[in-house]
């Protein structure tokens, strides 16, 4: 009861006030009915008090999200369940909802009445442009009377969570290089390689059936070695992630890093799509594995909290994926790099892996003078030329470009253009 009269508004208030003048003036004149008058406006804003007071612990608050999982960009739905467990009907209620600064102004949402043991839900959207994690509540509920003289605030401990993530764009489907490897105790090969019948062998082992022997591989290798029919085929990928915070240029969503995440959560739920076998790998040490179900999941919540590391490098970066190297696929997303750090990449040619890098040209993200432009523009060329002589097939990107239109060029055969194009480029460079 005390917090209740805590809880009186100005209105409350002003009728204790009246009552007490009301009163002090009965006694004074010795006006008998001043005196009435002086108890009913004291009486007023008491009974509201008790009112509001008794029913203010008596209220049950759920709260859903959909989805919990939102892109970038879109909107997400808030539903409020809110339930009265006594017996007596509530007054008008002020719902409001705690937000972060990101999702906009709080909500609040009026209702009017509810009576015993009734159930009403109200619903709101937020929208979100810059991914991430966001709370949402502590749900804030205040409780009034009729007549507006005491308003009691209850807040619900509860808290859930909207995971922004990037916004993830379809891709064309393409025919890429080192799609298979194999599991087990057999060496990790691509089948686009050496066929499937050469990938499903292994050396010769006493009390192997020699019905299983493989002729060709036995005369290629100058071992004997049998077939692994039970040897089961699958498609890996590695998806590497650059967060260096010296790599990547611009402010907010544009961003040439937002870019680099988009288009990692774009490949990832490409390659899940086709069947990879997945796993992502960021400078900041994220290492996930997505080959269970429910994995492409995992990656995308990855990415809606991956930031820019002032300590990030190219070595330690290379080294984290060698560490459970499988072969087959790595696409990689990188912002600018020089020519030594495209030279330490040649580490992950390994284990006949098939390499892409999405080699971001940065600097493209803020502007630049002419000649500035030019010594990028040399730069970059300089070490996109030494990602391909370290093996690896090297797309550009520049601001403004979009993910699916530079897909295709993943594909077979486009490494000759690809090193012709880096080569033009640095020489062209060269003799302005």
């Amino acid at each position: 009861m005390r917090e209740a009269l805590r809880g009186l508004t100005t209105r409350g208030r002003s009728f204790l006030a009246a009552a007490v003048a009301a009163g002090i003036s009965a006694l004074i004149l010795g006006e008998r009915d001043l005196l009435r008058v002086a108890v009913l406006l004291a009486a007023l804003p008491l009974l509201a008090a008790a009112y509001v007071g008794r029913s203010r612990y008596k209220l049950a608050c759920t709260r859903s999200l959909e989805p919990a999982r939102a892109p970038v960009g879109s909107s997400a739905r808030v539903i409020l369940r809110l339930q009265n467990l006594s017996r007596l009907p509530t007054g008008t209620m002020l719902l409001e909802d705690r937000l972060p600064y990101a999702l906009g102004s709080r909500p609040r949402v009026v209702l009017e009445r509810l009576g015993a043991h009734q159930a009403s839900s109200v619903a709101y959207t937020v929208r979100a442009d810059v991914r991430g994690r966001y709370p949402i509540g502590p749900l804030v509920i205040r409780l009034t009377d009729p007549f507006g003289l005491c308003e009691l605030t209850r807040s619900f401990p509860s808290v859930d969570q909207l995971t922004v993530i990037p916004q993830v764009t379809p891709l064309p489907r393409v025919r890429l290089a080192g799609e298979y490897a194999g599991a087990g105790d057999s060496r990790a090969r691509s089948v686009a390689v050496h066929g499937e019948d050469d990938a499903a062998t292994r050396e010769y082992r006493r009390g192997d059936d020699l019905r299983r022997v493989h002729w060709r591989s036995t005369a290629r290798t100058g071992e004997l070695m049998v077939r692994r029919e039970e040897q089961p085929w699958e498609s890996r990928a590695t998806v590497v992630l650059d967060t260096r915070l010296n790599a990547h240029r611009g402010e907010g969503p544009t961003a040439s890093f937002e870019w680099a995440v988009a288009a990692a959560a774009s490949i990832a739920a490409h390659l899940r799509e086709a069947g990879y076998k997945l796993r992502l790998v960021t400078g900041g040490g994220v290492d996930i594995d997505a080959a269970e179900s429910g994995g492409e999941g995992l990656i995308l919540d990855a990415l809606a909290d991956v930031k820019l590391s002032a300590a990030g490098d190219v070595s330690v970066l290379v080294e984290q994926v060698r560490r459970r190297s499988d072969g087959g696929l790595v696409i990689g997303l990188f912002g600018t790099l020089t020519t030594a750090e495209a030279q330490l990449l040649s580490g992950l040619r390994g284990n006949g892996a098939t390499c892409v890098g999405f080699a971001i040209d940065s600097p493209t993200w803020i502007p630049m003078t002419a000649g500035d432009r030019q010594e990028s523009d040399r730069e970059h060329a300089a070490a996109s030329l030494a990602l391909i002589r370290s093996g690896w097939r090297s797309v550009r990107v520049s601001h403004g470009e979009a993910l699916p239109a530079l897909w295709p060029t993943v594909g077979r055969g486009s490494q000759g253009f690809a090193y012709r194009a880096a080569m033009a480029e640095t020489v062209s460079g060269v003799t302005r």
